[in-house]
């Protein structure tokens, strides 16, 4: 690999995204994306056909990070999104580039296991929305207070 190989040198990062770039490049362990996506492909083949009913754009395993734009000091990434409506219909997508940021010091098993629950909160999104319910979107409305209160902000 060269430096220029955008899969280890993105541009535009910040100190601590480079910091993780590096680490990322110097640890052998690190989950790929190509091991993420044959774990997610397991975990996914592993739950009841029903929670598929109307995801039509299936499970997207995207390369980029997602920094949330509630995020204070570069700190908060989105793992996972479920998206609905519009032209591409129900989806989700899983970001490796932010577990790349957030787990690439942990164990390939405890990447998996986020990975997991990364799924089965987006799928509950999608169930929920299927039903007309609000009740992890309210859960993950609090998760973002609780984020701005240890921030300093209300």
């Amino acid at each position: 690999m060269r430096f220029t190989d955008p899969r280890i040198w993105p541009i535009n990062e910040t100190a601590a995204g480079l910091a993780a770039v590096l680490y990322m490049w110097y640890n052998p362990n690190m989950v790929t994306i190509d091991q993420a996506q044959e774990m997610l492909d397991n975990i996914a083949e592993q739950l009841p056909p029903e929670f598929y009913n109307g995801l039509n754009g299936g499970i997207v395993l995207m390369e980029e990070a997602k920094l949330s734009p509630y995020a204070q000091n570069n700190d908060l990434w989105i793992l996972g999104e479920y998206q609905h409506g519009g032209m591409m219909g129900r989806l989700i997508k899983i970001y490796y580039g932010s577990f790349a940021k957030m787990f690439s010091h942990y164990s390939p098993e405890a990447f998996e296991y986020q990975l997991r629950e990364t799924l089965l909160h987006e799928f509950t999104h999608h169930l929920e929305s299927l039903a007309g319910e609000r009740g992890l979107e309210i859960w993950d409305e609090e998760q973002l207070r609780k984020y701005f209160m240890r921030q300093g902000r209300s």
